[in-house]
C-alpha cells in the first residue's frame, strides 16, 4: 500500500511536531511538508503534492477556513481535514461550505487523527464524534446553538477602530494579540469587540469572519 502523503499546516511548531510524531508510520503515512500559515500552505501545495492536508482553522495572518477554496483550486484532488479547538456548529458548517472533507478537534486521540486522515483520503467525510451530532442538528435547523443568518447588518455601522478590530478577529487573532498589535489594552479590545458584535447582531467568530469577507474588510487567503 502506498503511504498517504500528508501536509501539516499549523502556526505552532510543537503541534506540527506532534502530528508528525503521530504519523510516524512510514507504511501508512508520509509527512511530505509543513507550513506555518495559510499563505505558506497555498504557495507550497503544488510543491509538496499532498494527498491530505491537515489544516488548522485559526492562524494569525489568515485562517485555514479562508484558505480551503484556494487550496482546492490549486490542487483539486487534495483532501482537506480541518483541525481546531473550536466545536461551534458555525465553524463546522463553514468548513463544509468551504469544501473541507472533515473536521477534527485538537483534543482528539492520535488513533482518531490517523483514522480521520485515512477516511478522508478514501473519499469519506469525517467529523469528530463530539461534532457529528452538532452538525446533523445544525443541518436540520435544530441546533441548540443556532447558526446565525446571513449578514444581518452592514459593517458601515462600525467605527474605524471597530472595523480594524473586526479584521484582526477574522484573521484569527486573540484579544491579547490584537491589543499588542494596536497598542491598546486587552480590556479595550474586549469593549470594542462587544460593541461591534452588538451592532451587527453576531455573536460568533465564524459569523464575524464571514461578514468581514463578504463586506470586503478582509480577503480570503490573504
Amino acid at each position: 500500500m502506498t503511504p498517504i502523503r500528508v501536509m501539516v499546516v499549523d502556526d505552532h511548531s510543537v503541534v506540527r511536531e506532534g502530528i508528525r510524531h503521530v504519523l510516524s508510520d512510514p507504511a501508512q503515512f508520509t509527512v511530505v511538508g509543513e507550513a506555518s500559515s495559510a499563505a505558506e500552505a497555498i504557495a507550497s501545495v503544488l510543491t509538496w503534492s499532498p494527498d491530505v492536508i491537515v489544516l488548522d482553522i485559526s492562524m494569525p495572518g489568515g485562517s485555514g477556513l479562508h484558505a480551503v477554496a484556494e487550496l482546492l483550486e490549486r490542487a483539486p484532488n487534495v483532501r482537506v481535514l480541518m483541525l481546531s479547538v473550536h466545536d461551534d456548529a458555525e465553524y463546522v458548517l463553514e468548513s463544509v461550505r468551504a469544501g473541507a472533507h472533515g473536521y477534527l478537534r485538537k483534543d482528539s486521540t492520535p488513533a482518531e487523527l490517523r483514522s480521520a486522515i485515512a477516511a478522508v483520503h478514501a473519499g469519506e467525510a469525517y467529523y469528530s464524534p463530539q461534532l457529528a451530532g452538532v452538525l446533523a442538528d445544525a443541518l436540520r435547523g435544530r441546533s441548540e446553538r443556532p447558526v446565525e443568518p446571513t449578514v444581518p447588518k452592514s459593517a458601515a455601522l462600525l467605527t474605524a477602530r471597530e472595523r480594524e478590530i473586526l479584521a484582526h478577529i477574522a484573521y484569527g487573532a486573540t484579544n491579547r494579540e490584537i491589543g499588542t498589535r494596536l497598542g491598546i489594552s486587552t480590556r479595550t479590545v474586549e469593549a470594542h469587540r462587544n460593541s461591534l458584535m452588538r451592532k451587527l447582531g453576531i455573536r460568533t467568530v465564524a459569523g464575524l469572519t464571514r461578514l468581514a469577507i463578504e463586506q470586503g474588510i478582509v480577503r480570503p487567503g490573504s
